[in-house]
């Protein structure tokens, strides 16, 4: 038999249970009332609808881009190499520099204080929050074409995600060892060197093995704004309308990234 305080607690489950699903269905409701307004705002007054001509225009359209003109393959060695390095380098000189940023940004150490700690996590925000492509046009301005803005691009947008991993690995770490290496006179090359690196080295070796996979994706699009790779073969079929090279441009970077995977999954498996 159910005393009353059971009774009582089951209709307050109940009731709360009610008020969940009132709540989720509501969050539905309004999320598709949202994607609604957008569609009516936006997507149909500001599409050319007599260019899409229905179906058949559609399927005109993606027929340009077929077969692919697998003939351009040979020139397009020299772009997917320079893709591939712009990742390595790009992902490298971003470790390289995330690491002080992890190191001031690790609310554990603080080396240069408070002011050090915001700094460095303005430094994770604002890298995280600015495009790849926006890094590269700043680069581009700055360094001119090439292959050395696309990298100076993935390097800045790498401390972002980089350093805060590290920072955040670091915030957990034994202080034990920090403790004890300080206790006998030793320096903060000391520490770092002897009790943060050598606990931050399996973390650290993964989160750059899986940003380098990330940046194979980014460098082979930042062509498209002058920071070489297949970004900018990409560019150059696009202007001269030639979609079958379109095509087999695309190709190879889906070879790059499938590649690019493969790599990063091998090397997880290891050295993590």
């Amino acid at each position: 038999m159910i005393s009353g305080y059971e009774s009582g607690a089951m209709q307050r489950w109940h009731a709360a249970r009610c008020r969940a699903w009132q709540v989720s269905l509501l969050t539905v409701v309004g999320l598709l009332a949202l994607a609604v307004w957008a569609v009516i705002d936006s997507v149909i007054p500001g599409t050319d609808w007599r260019r899409i001509d229905g179906l058949v225009g559609v399927l005109r359209g993606v027929g340009r881009f077929l077969p692919p003109d697998l003939s351009g393959l040979a020139t397009l060695v020299q772009p997917a190499i320079e893709t591939v390095l712009i990742a390595i380098v790009g992902t490298l000189l971003g470790a390289i520099m995330s690491l002080p940023v992890a190191l001031l940004g690790a609310s554990n150490l603080l080396p240069l204080g408070r002011g050090g700690y915001v700094l460095a996590r303005g430094l994770m925000t604002m890298s995280r929050s600015i495009h790849e492509i926006v890094w590269a046009l700043i680069f581009v301005s700055a360094v001119g074409l090439g292959a050395f803005a696309g990298i100076l691009a993935l390097a800045c947008r790498s401390i972002g995600f980089v350093s805060k991993l590290l920072a955040e690995a670091i915030e957990r770490i034994d202080t034990r060892a920090v403790e004890s290496i300080r206790a006998q006179g030793g320096t903060s090359i000391a520490v770092i060197r002897h009790a943060i690196i050598p606990q931050l080295l399996p973390i650290g070796i993964s989160t750059l093995i899986f940003e380098w996979d990330i940046n194979v994706n980014r460098a082979a699009v930042l062509g498209l704004v002058g920071a070489g790779g297949l970004g900018l073969a990409f560019h150059n079929q696009m202007i001269a309308s030639n979609y079958a090279g379109v095509s087999t441009v695309l190709l190879t970077i889906l070879i790059i990234i499938l590649l690019g995977e493969m790599v990063s999954m091998h090397l997880r498996r290891r050295l993590v």
